[in-house]
Formats: structure tokens, sequence, C-alpha cells
């Protein structure tokens, strides 16, 4: 039986966000756990696109592992590619690679059926007001710090790096992003990050935390983790990549006022109320880093200061 949520989801997906037109053509880049959502894209793509094509491949191991070199090829020779997908495809050469040639790419790592119905009800408005205010205050600083209740204490240089706002709308040639969105992101200087993280909230790669991740940080690298079987895993998953899978990579602002935790962190990152730091890759936002591994944190209702002013007081905005 069709899900009516998610045709509608789907149609919106594609014509609100992304913008497709008649004339274009359009690839879905998916794999075995996202069977429904990849076929519902389709039939939404057959009836607004030119084209529209469907590949499914095996579900990757970790996020920022490359696609097979022939799905990578064809990324560079659509118009538009939406990526729903397990494991995150957004820090990848592939994905890099296609925008320098002009293609659209939204990347839908971990989306569920949830997910995609609650957030792209959001006003887009709403969320892209709230992510350029947010980003602008973030432009005059040159050190963010985060403090919370639980034990967060983190500074993180950020002089002269790129602010990226993200809003889902990617309307223009070699426009990228998570789609649903909604964050405010850069990669903060690399090895000059100091203090404690306490993950609070959900991990990529591991989901819900039973038990916070405490992430003890010297000189831009997560030194030391603790926090019970979950800290375990990320190690295991931190210690396959390499020494750099464990670099300061991004720190980020949700700016989606629907967004839910879920332990999904494609849509628990754009949780308004929330930041979220990463470890691993950041070279598509501006960093020196370059690993195939990207993974989020996510902390719940933070202090956020700029420059030692506050300007997020348990995770609201201040005016």
């Amino acid at each position: 039986m069709e899900n009516k949520e998610l045709v509608l989801a789907s149609r919106k997906a594609l014509e609100q966000y992304l913008g497709v037109k008649p004339e274009e053509t359009l690839l879905i880049i998916s794999d075995e756990t996202k069977r429904e959502i990849s076929h519902s894209l389709l039939e939404a793509g057959k009836e607004m696109c030119k084209e529209a094509f469907l590949c499914e491949m095996k579900s990757r191991e970790i996020n920022g592992q490359e696609p097979p070199e022939q799905i990578s090829e064809l990324m560079t020779k659509v118009d538009v590619v939406i990526c729903p997908t397990q494991k995150s495809l957004t820090h990848t050469d592939a994905r890099r690679n296609a925008v320098s040639f002009g293609t659209r790419v939204a990347t839908m790592p971990g989306i569920s059926i949830e997910t995609m119905v609650r957030c792209l009800n959001a006003d887009a408005e709403k969320v892209i007001d709230l992510t350029k205010k947010i980003a602008a205050k973030l432009r005059t600083a040159s050190e963010v710090r985060v403090v919370t209740k639980a034990g967060t204490d983190i500074t993180m240089p950020m002089k002269e790096r790129k602010v990226l706002e993200s809003t889902g709308v990617l309307l223009n040639k070699g426009d990228w992003g998570n789609l649903p969105s909604g964050e405010v992101y850069l990669a903060p200087c690399e090895e000059k990050s100091n203090g404690i993280i306490v993950v609070d909230g959900s991990f990529a790669g591991i989901g819900m935390l039973e038990t916070p991740i405490t992430i003890e940080v010297i000189n831009g690298f997560a030194e030391k983790i603790t926090g019970g079987k979950q800290a375990k895993m990320l190690i295991e998953m931190l210690d396959k990549v390499g020494r750099d899978a464990r670099a300061i990579a991004e720190f980020g602002v949700g700016t989606n006022y629907l967004a839910q935790l879920c332990g999904e962190i494609l849509e628990d990152e754009k949780v308004y109320g929330t930041i979220h730091i990463a470890v691993g890759n950041n070279v598509s936002m501006g960093g020196n880093i370059n690993v195939k591994s990207h993974l989020d944190g996510l902390v719940k209702s933070p202090d956020v200061y700029l420059d030692g002013v506050l300007m997020m007081k348990e995770g609201v905005l201040l005016d």
C-alpha cells in the first residue's frame, strides 16, 4: 500500500528543496536499507524530470566511504543527485567531484520515513532565517566555547574559517548539502581545540546514547574517550581508520525547529537547541583533514560563547 505522507514528502524534496525541472535528469543513489524511500523518490522523479535513475549499491561500512567508481562517474553526468543511504556520502570525493561538474547533490544519510515526513514539513523560510541569524554571529568570531551542565567545556579557535549555512534548499548548479537540513557549521582550526566534550544526545554510527560519552580534547585530537560500551564502540570505529579520525573537524548548530532527537544524526544534528562536534574529515568545509571518516556527536542544551560573549543559553539563541 502506498504511503501517502512519504509520497508527498518525496515530491516536496524534489520540487521545493531541489527545484528539479522537466528538462533535468535525476539520479537516486541508495542501498538495501532505504528501498521504500528510494523507490518513492524514483516514482516522483519519473513524473517530474526528463529521466530519473535509481542505483542501489551495497550499504557502506562507515560514513564517508566512497561509492563504487561507476556510480561516482554517473554522478557527474546528471543534473541532480539525491542519496538516501544508511551511511553518509556527504564527505566523499565522489560528492565533491560531482558538484565540481555542476551537479546539485542532496545527501540523506540514515534517513527514515518519519524524518522525511516530519522535517520536510518545516517552513523553509523560518529555517533559513534562523540559519542566517546564527551564521552572521559566528562570522564575527575568532573563537567558540561550549559549556554545558553535563560537563562540556571546550574552546575551538575558528579565526578566518568559513561559516557555512545548510538550509536544504539546493537550487543552483553545484549546490550540495543534507536534506532535510537546518544547521550552521564550520571547521575549527586544526590542532588548536582543547577541553572536554560530554556528548549526551547521540553519536553518528552509534545512535542514541545510553550513557554520555566523555571526550578529552588536547591540541585538536580526541585523546581520551570514556563512557561505557558505546564509548568502546566509538573507539573501535576511530581506531579502524587511524589517527586523523580523532581530529576535531566540525562545530555545528542545529536550526530546524521541527527536527527531533531520534538517534539518526541526519536529523539529530539539525535539532534547534543543540550543537554538534564532529571528528574526522573536514575538507568539504574548508579544513585540511582528509580521512575516510566523519562522525558527529550531539550535545544538548549548550551555552555557546563567541569571543567570550554568550550567544546561546542552554540551547536558546539570545538577541
